[in-house]
């Protein structure tokens, strides 16, 4: 897979204002501690992530998805008119139908012309879906598509906080696959591609590789966010970075690039396990590869590219650097892609939702995620 002809010209991206912290989370995982005598502080320090945010309860993907659209369109400067496809790739959804991609396209007035469909792909929905609209416009088909997505992990976490405290049964090892539901938040981004001739910013999307090794599929399962996820993480880890591994040299090849003329990456934030042997499997130094997950958890199929935007806000991405894209989801696929970076358009916004007072705890995480974000240049 190779491009000519397509641009990620804009993003735009939606953060909830309500953040909770890791320790908020264990304390009320108190009855579940207790019984089983784990320590306290044990979830933060196995997974890095200190706080994630939520949207408020029963918030639409929908509604938040048109609200990140909308920052992306307006950023590009781009005629709406011009858009022949819009994607919805998160795991997160309105109904099982129609597809979210009609109320989003509903909402932001888009052509009537304009393909619609979800995209359903674990953690690479959003990716798959750029790789579709990229496909399109290098064909001639459309001149511009917005691949948009929303999570929201609030349920999720949640419900696996009342059952890990209400089934007495649950021994130590029991919950172990539960863990990777406590990591999870919540956020939204949009990603709009276009032909070159349209483009400002000339910010290239030069390729991509893909992989499947779904022998491993049963490492991860889940019925949505809004359901109980159970997922063996030590093997996912393990079989993903494996998989990584395997993904990232054909990817060298195919974009023509040696290891050393990958300048900047952005992974698919899960851990900080697993962001260390990832790049220690591909041979790349951290000081190149830009993290999230500490503040913003794991955002499932939007924390690749809301990174992506985070990271070009904070000037991590600077005009002729060779960016790679490393998604690596369960299934297990991965999906890799190749940008000559110039810049891009980006619009962010926080503040979707009310502020929760959740004591001293919670109000020195909010400030430091807000001092993380302000300094990254995220527009409130």
């Amino acid at each position: 897979m190779r491009y000519q002809q397509v641009c990620l010209e804009a993003i735009g991206y939606t953060l909830p204002q309500e953040v909770v912290t890791t320790e908020a989370l264990e304390r009320q995982l108190a009855p579940v501690y207790q019984r089983l005598r784990l320590p306290h502080g044990r979830l933060e320090l196995m997974t890095g992530i200190a706080s994630r945010r939520f949207f408020p309860p029963g918030t639409l993907p929908s509604q938040v998805s048109i609200a990140s659209g909308q920052q992306a369109l307006q950023a590009s400067g781009i005629d709406r008119q011009h858009l022949g496809a819009l994607i919805h790739g998160s795991v997160c959804r309105d109904h099982l139908e129609p597809a979210t991609a009609c109320h989003v396209h509903h909402g932001l007035n888009l052509p009537a012309e304009c393909m619609i469909h979800d995209v359903s792909n674990a953690c690479l929905g959003i990716l798959t879906g750029m790789i579709q609209v990229a496909n399109m416009i290098e064909l001639g088909q459309i001149r511009a598509g917005l691949v948009v997505g929303t999570e929201c992990g609030r349920e999720l976490v949640e419900n696996t906080i009342r059952r890990l405290n209400q089934d007495t049964q649950l021994s130590r090892r029991d919950i172990k696959p539960f863990v990777a539901s406590l990591t999870i938040g919540s956020g939204s981004v949009a990603i709009l591609l276009c032909d070159k001739k349209l483009s400002r910013t000339r910010n290239r999307l030069l390729g991509a590789s893909v992989l499947a090794r779904t022998n491993h599929h049963q490492l991860c399962q889940s019925d949505g966010l809004q359901s109980f996820m159970s997922t063996n993480s030590e093997q996912l880890m393990h079989q993903g970075v494996a998989a990584g591994a395997e993904t990232f040299g054909a990817f060298l090849a195919e974009i023509g690039w040696t290891r050393r003329q990958v300048d900047k990456t952005i992974c698919h934030q899960v851990g900080v396990a697993h962001r260390r042997l990832l790049l220690e499997a591909l041979d790349i130094d951290p000081q190149i590869d830009y993290p999230t997950m500490e503040t913003l958890g794991n955002t499932g199929s939007v924390a690749l590219p809301l990174t992506l935007a985070l990271g070009a806000e904070a000037g991590h991405l600077q005009p002729l650097d060779h960016v790679a894209l490393l998604g690596i989801g369960s299934g297990i696929n991965c999906l890799m892609l190749a940008l000559e970076w110039q810049r891009v358009q980006i619009a962010g916004r926080v503040g979707i939702g009310s502020s929760v007072d959740k004591g001293a705890a919670e109000k020195d995480a909010a400030d430091k995620n807000a001092s993380q974000l302000a300094a990254a240049g995220a527009t409130t």
